[in-house]
């Protein structure tokens, strides 16, 4: 019998990887678009066809109720938010109202139409939760001190997860993930922002490379191994969290020089990188760095790329699209992808 999820934010890079997943895996895959990501949806309609697209939004409990109907999904994954730290201190009260309220609404929708309990629910919960971290490494047990709205709304929606969870006898499960990146990142992020404009340091098309605290010391593992995680988890039969991660830190610092050493650029922090203030947030979260034996014990999980070939995947990835953009002979990129490479 074919299995039918549902995946909220399905236009950003998670989505478009888990939906990959779930495809090879035989899967019906319905995608939730709302209006402001309309463009995406096309996008996503000419990258992956066999997914179906309905229009909903996580801040209309009318739309949940409606798309939860019309589907009724063996399992849902809600990975929609806003999911950009430095803007939710600008609109704090939106970030609250998507990434928090939201997944309250989303539980309430599939409470109202599943009484059965039949659904299976992943919320994309976030080591951002840690914040200024009392432990490390941080593990499921590890009390939550946010560092930012983002931070405090994805601990709101977590907790409310746990809660219903318990209330309802809900088959809810949070995935605590730590930072995830990839080809598919978002260019508002730090690591995107990297590898973007390193390839475009590289092909000559510009001359720095503006970023903000760049100590901050992060757990980063691959946004395709990630998504694997969320899948086993909705395969338990008994709910749970678990923290996903590599166990292993890396400083912004870092990424950029492993990124300039990959096209023989050593002295590129020097010569490049600039510091704004304007890229600093208000509160900084200085250490994060996760302890995922427990999806090593039930889930069987463990990451697959590591640090060094993450930042590669992405430069090359990077390389050859402002090519395109640009309009740059490809044989010329594929000398400097070979040097990467080798």
């Amino acid at each position: 019998m074919t299995k039918k999820a549902l995946i909220t934010g399905i236009t950003g890079q998670d989505g478009f990887h888990l939906a990959e997943l779930l495809l090879s895996k035989n899967y019906e895959v319905v995608g939730m678009v709302n209006r402001q990501r309309e463009e995406l949806g096309n996008s996503l309609r000419k990258d992956l066809p066999e997914v179906i697209q309905v229009r909903g939004d996580l801040a209309d409990s009318t739309s949940l109720n409606g798309v939860i109907a019309e589907t009724m999904p063996d399992e849902i994954y809600n990975l929609g938010a806003i999911s950009f730290v430095g803007l939710s201190f600008k609109q704090p009260e939106l970030t609250s109202n998507i990434t928090g309220l939201g997944v309250l609404r989303m539980l309430e929708a599939i409470r109202s139409a599943d009484p059965e309990r039949k659904i299976r629910f992943y919320q994309a919960s976030s080591s951002e939760m840690f914040g200024k971290v009392r432990e490390t490494p941080q593990n499921e047990n590890t009390p939550f001190h946010p560092r930012s709205p983002y931070g405090v709304s994805k601990v709101f929606a977590h907790h409310a997860c746990v809660n219903y969870r318990e209330a309802y006898g809900m088959h809810v499960s949070c995935g605590i993930l730590f930072n995830h990146e990839g080809e598919r990142r978002g260019h508002e992020f730090v690591t995107r922002k990297i590898t973007s404009t390193i390839a475009q340091i590289v092909l000559g098309i510009s001359d720095k490379l503006v970023l903000g605290n760049i100590e901050a010391k992060r757990d980063w593992g691959y946004a395709g191994d990630y998504v694997e995680a969320m899948w086993l988890m909705l395969q338990q039969e008994i709910p749970d969290d678990y923290v996903i991660a590599t166990g292993e830190t890396y400083s912004v610092k870092d990424f950029i020089e492993t990124a300039f050493n990959l096209v023989n650029i050593q002295d590129g922090i020097e010569r490049y990188v600039k510091q704004d203030p304007q890229f600093m947030r208000p509160s900084e979260v200085d250490l994060l760095v996760g302890d995922s034996s427990k999806a090593k014990r039930i889930l069987n999980w463990t990451p697959k790329v590591g640090f060094k070939e993450l930042v590669k995947r992405m430069l090359i990835n990077d390389l050859q699209l402002q090519a395109k953009i640009h309009q740059i002979d490809l044989q010329d990129v594929k000398q400097i992808i070979n040097l990467i490479d080798q």
